[in-house]
């Protein structure tokens, strides 16, 4: 049975899931990962989810503030044995609840063209596709999206 658990970037599984997801993208990115991986910190993440099967850390997310009324979608990841079962639409829609819950409207969120599992999924989720923002405008790995919340 899965469990979705609030918390924030202190929380010990998430951060064993956070290392997990940045040594994957080290492999997948290759050399852009120094530059992307600083735009990635997860300290003072006050929004954190963090998904359980049967106690083990499984999936996770989080949240961090962009403008008024804007959260950025952050560190999503899914443990490779568990990929493929709604584990990472689960903890994006339960990310967006938290949103609703704090007043916020819409959610942002990058991700890298060498993600095609990640872009499936939140074109799934209702997200569209934006120009690069913020830092990520000019990077050419860098793929953006947003999604206004109902």
């Amino acid at each position: 049975m899965i469990t979705i658990r609030r918390s924030n970037s202190d929380n010990g599984d998430f951060q064993a899931l956070v290392a997990l997801l940045d040594q994957e993208l080290k492999e997948r990115d290759g050399e852009e990962h120094l530059f992307l991986a600083q735009l990635n910190k997860t300290d003072h993440l006050e929004y954190v989810i963090v998904a359980y099967d049967q106690e083990i850390p499984v999936a996770c997310g989080a949240l961090r503030a962009y403008a008024p009324e804007v959260m950025e979608v952050k560190r999503m990841y899914v443990v490779l044995n568990k990929r493929g079962q709604g584990l990472a639409s689960r903890v994006l829609l339960a990310l967006e609840a938290w949103c609703k819950e704090l007043n916020i409207t819409t959610c942002v969120l990058e991700t890298g063209k060498n993600q095609p599992e990640a872009i499936a999924l939140y074109k799934k989720n209702g997200y569209q596709q934006v120009p690069n923002f913020a830092q990520y405008i000019g990077v050419e790995n860098s793929v953006c999206f947003e999604k206004e919340l109902e």
